[in-house]
């Protein structure tokens, strides 16, 4: 058994243990891993990249952790490899931006 199919099965025993699935759907997850999203956001709102994860460390883990919780119990649902799915979402990143056409970008700079 992989690392992420170890923390599916312990999440999804958390669920069934409290008889949760039967409120979850596609829908209601998807919703949920957005507002999850959002409350992330919010911890770099009004200030910048450094600030935020200075301040808030840890509530961005606890965000990030719903989030992936969230996107676990929906791939479980689905019946998704999720695995599967990044290994080929990368082949196909691979092709779209391959290595060797990579760019000289500008130095980022933290504006926010």
């Amino acid at each position: 058994m992989n690392e992420v199919q170890r923390l599916t099965d312990l999440v999804n025993q958390f669920r069934d243990e409290r008889n949760w699935r039967q409120y979850h759907n596609a829908k209601d997850l998807a919703i949920s891993i957005n507002l999850e999203a959002s409350e992330l956001l919010e911890d770099f709102q009004w200030r910048t990249s450094q600030e935020g994860v200075e301040q808030n460390f840890e509530n961005i883990k606890e965000e990030i952790a719903d989030i992936l919780i969230y996107t676990l119990m929906l791939t479980t649902d689905l019946e998704i490899d999720v695995s599967q799915i990044i290994e080929e979402k990368l082949i196909k990143n691979a092709q779209k931006y391959p290595a060797a056409a990579k760019q000289s970008l500008p130095a980022a700079t933290d504006k926010d």
